[in-house]
């Protein structure tokens, strides 16, 4: 992963988010050891600080957990608690921002739901 300096996202925003994916692809466990704000800081050439905040975001929504003196680690329901605050905060906020948007086009539930079943199947892995 590339940070984007130029994003509007802060940069400790961009590590939590980047962890958590780590987490939801599997490539990072529950009850593993995650990465110190200086490895962080060091793979992104970013100030030690920052990295160290995008860890407690992690922290202070309970992905991520303290051990003294060992490290930050990975809670054991950690991918769910990631599923469940994605669905509840970004794709509402979507599907908010679609209704709205198609209010404004004067389309109608079933035109709606149309778009949204032709971009499943269109995205179907197989």
């Amino acid at each position: 992963m590339i940070l984007d300096n130029d994003n509007l996202i802060p940069i400790y925003v961009q590590i939590a988010d980047w962890l958590e994916n780590e987490i939801l692809c599997g490539n990072i466990g529950s009850d593993e050891k995650i990465y110190s704000q200086y490895q962080l800081a060091e793979m992104f050439t970013i100030n030690p600080a920052t990295a160290a905040k995008g860890l407690n975001v992690l922290a202070a929504q309970n992905i991520l957990y303290k051990k003294r003196g060992l490290g930050m680690f990975v809670v054991f329901n950690a991918r769910e608690v990631i599923r469940e605050k994605r669905k509840t905060q970004t794709l509402n906020t979507l599907a908010l921002n679609l209704v709205i948007e198609a209010k404004r086009l004067d389309l109608d539930e079933k035109e709606i739901l149309d778009m949204v079943s032709k971009i499943i199947e269109e995205n179907r892995e197989g």
